[in-house]
């Protein structure tokens, strides 16, 4: 299973915000506020896979890999419709459970790509 820690979300936050990839950059944030809120309401994102596992494709296109990827993904940015596919699986496991992630941090989590 992928999985990313607070410092490789950090990193990639960083990366993001220096390249200037705003697409990048709000997958990051979401992630990131997906780990947290799932930190908040369980044992942490380390031990609950759902979470995880619903962010995997949108991790899978802000981790750092390579030297070579790295740099493909800080010169080119996201579509928005790869942001949208990327996020699908994320408000789907929110949705599925949501009497544990209540809108209020569902709103908090998916405000990055809510326009």
């Amino acid at each position: 299973m992928r999985f990313m820690n607070d410092y490789d979300l950090e990193v990639a936050r960083a990366r993001f915000t220096r390249a200037t990839c705003p697409n990048r950059l709000a997958l990051v944030m979401v992630v990131d506020a997906l780990r947290e809120a799932t930190d908040e309401v369980s044992d942490g994102w380390a031990y609950w896979s759902k979470p995880a596992a619903s962010a995997a494709s949108a991790m899978a296109l802000i981790e750092s890999r390579t030297h070579a990827e790295n740099e493909q993904q800080e010169t080119q940015d996201l579509t928005d419709a790869e942001v949208t596919r990327a996020v699908m699986p994320i408000k789907a496991m929110l949705t599925r459970n949501r009497s544990v992630f209540d809108a209020e941090r569902r709103e908090r989590i998916l405000r990055a790509v809510t326009s």
